[in-house]
């Protein structure tokens, strides 16, 4: 089975690109959904965060007291580094056991948002990069989350520059509002299942 990775700016489109993908048929693995549930059912990650930020790290409920955490991870790069490091395992862990389940399929896709910064791409056999220049990524972005242009600064800078990512990535998804979407992704499908055969 082909293992692709689709990744991108925030406000890229990259989760809409996927759900185009997942009409044709292919399993989408989107790893910021399953990083969000880790932290509340994977045991391991639980006690890794608690013993790496304190018992507050939870409600009494059991879910992840996210105020808590942001305000220690996103002030402070030591901190997001170690959060990263306990989680992405852990999401990995989520992705191997996913594989599992899925059927006989051609090919399947890992969607993130941090897909080069976690090293993740190492773990498929292609990758791909949705594209849509910075000023229409803050825009749509602005309008879509309501936050303010600092907001979107701080969460961009987060990722690596679009010109590194291009470089890393096998395949470009041009979504800047200048050429249909939809015969990019048609085209990428048919190379895949070509791919496929290969393998």
């Amino acid at each position: 089975m082909l293992k692709i990775g689709i990744t991108g700016g925030i406000g890229s489109g990259k989760s809409t690109i996927s759900k185009v993908f997942e009409v044709l048929g292919i399993p989408v693995f989107y790893a910021d959904d399953h990083a969000k549930r880790v932290m509340t059912d994977d045991p391991i990650l639980i006690e890794a965060i608690k013993s790496t930020f304190g018992k507050d790290s939870y409600l009494e409920n059991g879910s992840l007291n996210r105020k808590y955490i942001a305000k220690i991870v996103f002030n402070d790069e030591r901190e997001l580094a170690k959060l990263n490091a306990i989680a992405h395992p852990a999401t990995f862990r989520a992705f191997d056991n996913w594989l599992k389940k899925i059927g006989d399929v051609p090919y399947i896709l890992k969607e993130a948002a941090l897909l080069f910064e976690s090293n993740s791409y190492k773990l498929c056999n292609k990758s791909i990069m949705v594209y849509a220049p910075l000023e229409i990524r803050m825009d749509r972005v602005l309008k879509r989350d309501n936050i303010t242009k600092a907001e979107f600064e701080a969460r961009n800078s987060k990722q690596y520059p679009d010109k590194k990512k291009l470089d890393m990535a096998d395949y470009v998804i041009k979504n800047d509002d200048t050429q249909l979407v939809l015969p990019q992704v048609l085209d990428l499908h048919r190379e895949f299942l070509k791919l496929s055969q290969t393998i």
